[in-house]
Formats: structure tokens, sequence, C-alpha cells
């Protein structure tokens, strides 16, 4: 599978907290309270990606989980219709994301962290459902999985030797 390069700078990203979680660890001197901040990103136009942030403070967590998201983008294959090119389940631990082409029209059905995901990677249309798992933060990765695994009618029919309209006879 071919990896390309995304400059984040170029792109409008734009930001989306999935959950904030407070973590505590016991120390001898008492509790020591952190948070962690589960941030995607994406420019509703291909481009999505995950991060996760961990620090004292809340706007100092998401602001990490940001910079980890942008250095995490991942390229979406995306039909003329705004949909996905083809159903695929992504799978990340014991969560699985069933991701289903759709028609124009039927826009996005999806639970939280699945929706938070399509819709910053700028698919209009897209019918998912979350098995397994249902944690938030192996929702969100076990969908991007799913579709940085996507590929177009072209990259098939390339991988084939055979033409595109061959590939949809």
């Amino acid at each position: 599978m071919k990896r390309t390069i995304i400059d984040p700078s170029t792109l409008e990203l734009e930001e989306k907290v999935v959950t904030i979680k407070r973590v505590t660890k016991v120390v001898k001197g008492g509790r020591n309270m952190r948070f962690t901040a589960l941030v995607v990103v994406g420019d509703r136009n291909g481009h999505v990606g995950v991060g996760l942030g961990k620090a004292t403070e809340i706007p100092e967590a998401i602001r990490k989980g940001k910079e980890d998201a942008t250095k995490k983008l991942v390229t979406v294959a995306i039909d003329r219709n705004g949909s996905i090119t083809h159903d695929y389940i992504g799978k990340y631990g014991s969560a699985q994301v069933l991701m289903r082409k759709a028609p124009e029209g039927t826009g996005i059905i999806a639970g939280g962290p699945a929706r938070a995901v399509v819709e910053l990677a700028g698919i209009r249309n897209i019918r998912a459902k979350s098995q397994g798992s249902n944690n938030k933060q192996n929702v969100v990765l076990a969908t991007v999985e799913g579709l940085k695994q996507l590929k177009t009618p072209e990259e098939v029919a390339r991988r084939r030797g055979k033409s595109v309209s061959e590939i949809f006879a």
C-alpha cells in the first residue's frame, strides 16, 4: 500500500473533541489528576486524522491531541455522491465499524464517535454501525482504519491490470 505524505500546513483543518477523560494516578503524596483528550481533525475534503493528548489541564490536552492528529492524517477515497467507494469493516482492537456506501440524500447515519470522523473526512452519505466494543477511542480508530483501507476504482483497475469499465462490468 502506498503512503502519501500529507502536508498539514496546506490544509484548512477543523477539529472536533470526541471525548475528554480525567485519569488519576495514585502516588505516595496523594492523587495526580490528568486529562486525556481524543481529538479528530479533518478538512472535509478527503483528509482526516485522530490524536490523543494528555496533560494536567484540559486546553493543553486538546492542543496536544490536535497536534498528534495532524501528524497522523490519512487520505480517504470518496466517490462523486459524497459516499465511500465500497463497503468495508474497519477493525481496531475489539471494536468494529461496518461502513456501507449510501446513495445521494441519505446523509450521515452513524453513532457519535464514528460520526465525528466521517463528517470531518468530508463524507456526506454513509451508513455506519459500530459493532463489538463501544470504547470511543477504539471506535474512532476502527473508523479511521477502515477509511484508510478504501480503494478507488482506478486503484483497483490499475492493480488488476484492467480498465475501470471492465471492473464495473
